[in-house]
């Protein structure tokens, strides 16, 4: 089936054309990780589905605890110093004290992502519910429930639009004069509520304590209009009632004070009331034509087809659980892999906050890890598949976070070590705070700020575009320039290393976490420096700093081989004698993935290395350490293991009903890296070439995808089938040369910039 195809017929009626792109259920929601995610970036809402009470619960992405603060700790650069010392002597526990008193932000915590709350309608009448379904269709980015109630069909739909900023619900039946019921809005949050007439709810409130703060700066405001055909509409202090209309129209929207990271001086309730009067204004119809037209640009540019089966038929949630059991069913694969793109659509536009944690989508006041920005892989993770499946865009707000912690991070790189650049260590927020927080274990890792600037250079890299790349060159000098001030020389070898750092989040065998030179600190700064000296080329400006660079680049600690031969995790062989041989984290393979420094055909010796890490770490942990284990085994070109360990994400156990991943709790990282390794298997680009199928599991024989993307400005479908690809259609928004590698196949077709290019496939090509 050509995915690109589809089309929803009506919405409100179950396009069943459109089966491959919808989850669906034949039960309302219970669970929180039952409910269905719609968002449009800014705001989100999960959507619950039951008969007499339909439950919305809300959130806007800059409603944060907290606020502005300044968490630099004096005291840091004064042990700095000390600390140094006793981890080059070798005493990692003294020094990991040390640091734990007198090195950490004050305070050593950040503040939380938090929900703005609930719209709740209550329905009267009851009697027992039939025919019940409820579904999210990802191609129109649209909720439906369905049901028959004393011989009355039922029928509610909603969608968050990002064209007009709002969340609207349609409540249909098939009967006159049969909706019925009483809105009202509750939060965990500390809010008052109040009919502003008897269309308009209105809830006001304030952000929660956070970073410090027993109190949030923040406040909020969340309304709700709603409008009927028929019937009649009467408020009190709290609640709108609804009596006896044939349809409801409902439009909501939040907003916070937040203006920026340092400003929270804004009117919440200004864009609502405009939003909610021009939704009315404009109607159901066209915001809807709006929203499908926004939407599909960015959704419908890639397809994925992988074959179906029988078992596609069922419930999504027993497509799941059958899945476990062995059932044959490619084209879950398929929506998982869609539905990654679709969450990343829904948690991350243009001019709003980043995907943190959980996307957007939090129904409580202080989540799991604050549902922060943690930088030492979850964050990065959330992106992956961003510029590879085709969504470039949507980098935005991870490219505007790195520039404001740049900004923020000016001090804590001067007050923590005297440094001039920019520093971020493991975790962010929306306040942008870069202070080492949490612990040593976690917190005491220098190279966050240094692992996002990859992310600036892979968007130029994709698109090509000088503007972009001379508009951050700034950041990434400052980033490098932070280095060149901290890199010390390590006594025993003579590399420069960093100090103190850690292997994220590992313990080594010495009673610590702290270190000198862990290898994921010295394949950050090798691809840092590397992507700065070739930016300052590309712009023809700053060659003094460019050779500084590659100069001290070349000093930096190398990739090692220990005598297990495995790659060593840290500038010592031990890895062996590490307490936890299972660890969740698999830092030291940065340079395998995302990064290309180890490559199976360049660098063989560390490919096996890497291998051999991966063996004994083993194939299963969290549902995101998976998704990174997926992405390491498609680079080395293992594609039957990496399938094994993709159904291992896709397991109950650690991807929940509504196919959240289940870390466990819920973290949206996992969803995200299970769709970067897909295409890591169907297409890799990270070695100026362009490679078909390089992790192609044998049981996908047969297959098609359309529209993913290669660096150098490439669009890439690929049709393959009995596991060799037949037709390969290239697109060049660049016209850069082109290198297509088939196995131990190059060629070297011609493309000009704006043109494609199609070739019919063969074994002697």
């Amino acid at each position: 089936m050509n995915l690109r195809c589809l089309v929803l017929l009506t919405l409100g009626s179950f396009a069943h054309a459109n089966e491959a792109l919808t989850l669906w259920y034949d039960k309302p929601a219970k669970a929180w990780t039952e409910a269905l995610p719609l968002g449009n970036g800014r705001l989100g809402a999960m959507i619950f589905g039951g008969p007499t009470e339909a439950r919305y619960q809300l959130n806007e992405d800059t409603l944060w605890g907290g606020g502005p603060t300044d968490p630099s700790n004096s005291g840091a650069l004064q042990s700095l110093p000390e600390v140094q010392q006793l981890i080059f002597a070798g005493k990692y526990a003294e020094a990991e004290k040390r640091i734990a008193e007198t090195m950490m932000g004050t305070p050593p915590t950040q503040s939380p992502y938090q929900t703005v709350g609930n719209l709740r309608l209550q329905f009267s009448g009851g009697g027992p519910v039939t025919q019940y379904r409820r579904q999210l269709d990802l191609d129109s980015a649209t909720t439906t429930t369905r049901f028959q109630q004393g011989g009355v069909t039922f029928t509610r739909e909603a969608f968050i639009s990002a064209v007009d900023q709002v969340l609207a619900i349609r409540l249909t039946a098939d009967r006159p004069r049969s909706i019925s019921f009483t809105a009202s809005f509750d939060s965990p949050m500390g809010v008052e509520v109040r009919s502003e007439s008897p269309r308009t709810l209105v809830m006001h409130g304030h952000g929660g304590k956070g970073g410090g703060l027993d109190h949030g700066a923040l406040s909020f405001e969340c309304r709700a209009k709603i409008s009927t055909t028929g019937g009649t509409t009467t408020s009190n202090a709290q609640h709108i009632s609804v009596e006896q209309a044939d349809s409801v129209l409902i439009f909501l929207d939040a907003d916070t004070s937040f203006r920026r990271y340092d400003d929270v001086s804004g009117d919440p309730s200004l864009e609502p009331v405009a939003h909610l009067a021009a939704a009315e204004k404009k109607g159901w119809d066209t915001l809807l034509r709006d929203h499908l037209s926004e939407h599909r640009q960015y959704f419908r540019r890639v397809s994925l087809d992988l074959g179906s089966s029988p078992a596609a038929e069922k419930p999504t949630d027993q497509r799941l659980q059958n899945f476990a059991k062995g059932s044959n069913d490619p084209s879950l694969i398929a929506l998982y892999y869609q539905w990654g793109r679709y969450l990343l659509l829904g948690s991350s536009r243009p001019g709003t906050q980043p995907a943190n944690l959980q996307g957007i989508w939090n129904d409580q006041t202080s989540p799991p890890w604050q549902s922060k920005y943690t930088v030492n892989i979850n964050t990065e993770m959330n992106y992956w598949p961003a510029e590879t499946a085709n969504l470039s865009e949507l980098t935005e707000p991870l490219i505007r976070l790195v520039k404001e912690i740049a900004e923020t991070g000016k001090r804590t790189a001067q007050i923590h070590y005297g440094a001039r650049g920019w520093v971020c260590h493991h975790n962010t927020d929306l306040w942008r705070n870069t202070q080492p927080i949490d612990g040593p274990q976690w917190g005491m890792w220098p190279t966050g700020g240094a692992w996002l600037c990859t992310h600036l250079w892979e968007h130029y890299q994709f698109t090509g575009d000088r503007d972009f790349l001379s508009d951050i060159y700034p950041v990434l000098k400052g980033a490098c320039e932070f280095f060149l001030d901290t890199l010390v020389t390590d006594p025993q070898h003579g590399w420069l290393v960093t100090n103190p750092s850690i292997s994220p989040e590992n313990r080594h065998p010495y009673g610590a976490s702290v270190c000198a030179g862990p290898s994921m600190d010295m394949s950050l700064l090798r691809d840092l420096f590397s992507q700065t000296a070739e930016a300052a080329n590309i712009l023809h400006s700053d060659d003094d700093f460019r050779q500084e660079i590659l100069t001290v680049r070349e000093k930096l600690a190398p990739l090692q081989i220990g005598e297990k031969g495995q790659l060593q995790e840290w500038m010592d062989d031990w890895d062996s004698k590490a307490p936890d041989q299972n660890h969740r984290h698999i830092s030291h393979l940065y340079a395998l993935f995302p990064s290309n420094q180890i490559d199976l055909r360049k660098t063989p010796d560390l490919a096996q290395a890497a291998a051999r890490s991966l063996d004994t770490r083993g194939d299963f942990s969290t549902g995101w350490a998976i998704g990174w284990r997926i992405n390491c085994r498609a680079r080395l070109h293992d594609g039957d293991r990496t399938l094994k360990i993709l159904h291992a994400l896709l397991d109950p156990s650690r991807t929940y009903p509504n196919l959240f991943d289940a870390h466990p709790p819920f973290q949206i990282d996992g969803n995200f890296g299970g769709t970067a390794g897909i295409t890591e298997m169907l297409l890799q680009s990270h070695n100026e070439e362009i490679e078909l199928l390089p992790a192609l599991p044998a049981a996908w024989t047969t297959g098609k995808v359309t529209g993913l993307c290669a660096r150098g400005g490439f669009t890439v479908d690929i049709t393959w089938n009995d596991g060799l690809a037949t037709e390969v259609t290239l697109h060049s928004r660049l016209g850069q040369p082109c290198t297509v590698r088939i196995g131990d196949r190059k060629l070297h077709p011609t493309i000009e910039r704006g043109k494609s290019l199609t070739l019919a496939l063969t074994e002697s090509d």
